[in-house]
């Protein structure tokens, strides 16, 4: 646990805004993909990128640039001003957003440090979450910047990892938070999920990022049926040798090969992350009265958001017919948020409470 002997209260609010304000980026994030936002913003400026275009002249310039896009050229022609306006609106706000929280976390930092509440652990731990931060920013220029030569759409697979990045930060962050807790866990051991609660930990982290992978390839409009993909349980094209090149992974949207083969790997992963929860609840109920109360709750409420999202992801795939469904989508990409803190909050309690450090 992070030691704090002065200003508690202070730094556990700081970081708990933090933690909102990451999640809120993600879900507008996850607005901007699906709206097909992202490229509507052509220049990356930090400073200047402050303020949207205030009067027509500046909007016409901003949308003479987008004109530029493949994306406009191959998607957009004909897009309207008004029309022009609401995609640019929602990556406006996510700029936004981003710059907002870079004071919510420097201003408070600096004024913690002088004030001698950051310090060891937590300073450390806090350097790292900046660094991850720069980071998720940085790449997510990168990822726009996919976009804008050849392919209509950022690369999914950049997609991913700015995704994956930006849930680096929320995760670290929250483990952060909760190591400044003060609570008591019994101690208790479980021979037999101890190794079960680090395969799960590593199938939910591949899981989250094949769903990043299949939501920027769009996988779900080739194959929006569930149990099977349009009426076969593994689509012919899998079985296509000459399908299996470096070339179809690159060019991912020339044919329905990744499509579908980021939806088998996503859908198996699905399955094989539930019966391992089926597998650990039914040991975990039947040892109740041997468990702390707070890992029990944990996992809980964790096999919950899980079935939750499983949910989710059968309605936001069997309603993505001709386009991807805002609403089940977004809630798809942040209920995946509460999964993966519910692992991280389980075994942190777990291995807490056998005292093998966090």
């Amino acid at each position: 646990m992070i030691e704090l002997n002065k200003g508690r209260k202070w730094i556990r609010i700081w970081l708990m805004t933090g933690l909102v304000m990451l999640f809120v980026q993600v879900i507008v994030g996850g607005i901007t993909r699906l709206t097909g936002s992202g490229l509507s913003i052509t220049k990356w400026e930090i400073v200047t990128g402050t303020l949207p275009p205030m009067n027509e002249i500046a909007w016409k310039e901003a949308y003479e640039l987008y004109q530029a896009t493949p994306q406009y050229e191959k998607i957009n022609q004909g897009l309207s001003m008004g029309q022009f306006q609401f995609i640019y609106f929602w990556e406006y706000i996510h700029r936004l957003w981003a710059r907002v929280m870079g004071f919510v976390f420097i201003i408070p930092f600096v004024y913690f440090y002088f004030k001698g509440y950051l310090q060891g652990e937590l300073l450390r731990r806090m350097i790292v979450v900046f660094f991850l931060a720069a980071l998720a920013a940085a790449f997510g220029w990168i990822m726009v910047a996919s976009g804008l030569v050849n392919r209509p759409w950022v690369n999914a697979y950049k997609l991913s990892i700015h995704l994956g990045i930006a849930l680096a930060v929320i995760g670290y962050l929250y483990l952060t938070y909760i190591k400044t807790s003060n609570f008591t866990i019994q101690k208790f051991e479980l021979p037999f999920s101890a190794k079960w609660l680090k395969v799960l930990f590593a199938l939910i982290l591949i899981q989250i990022f094949l769903g990043g992978i299949m939501s920027g390839m769009k996988a779900a409009l080739v194959y929006p049926s569930w149990p099977d993909m349009n009426s076969e349980i593994i689509p012919a094209i899998l079985f296509n040798p000459s399908m299996w090149t470096l070339q179809s992974f690159i060019n991912y949207d020339a044919t329905s090969f990744m499509s579908a083969l980021i939806q088998v790997l996503h859908r198996s992963t699905a399955y094989i992350i539930i019966l391992l929860f089926v597998y650990l609840l039914s040991k975990i109920i039947k040892r109740r009265h041997l468990i702390d109360s707070l890992f029990y709750r944990s996992f809980i409420w964790m096999s919950l958001i899980v079935g939750t999202q499983v949910l989710l992801g059968i309605l936001t795939l069997v309603f993505s017919v001709g386009q991807i469904p805002v609403l089940w989508g977004v809630l798809h990409q942040g209920v995946a948020i509460f999964v993966l803190l519910g692992i991280l909050n389980t075994r942190f309690i777990y291995k807490y409470s056998l005292g093998t450090g966090v």
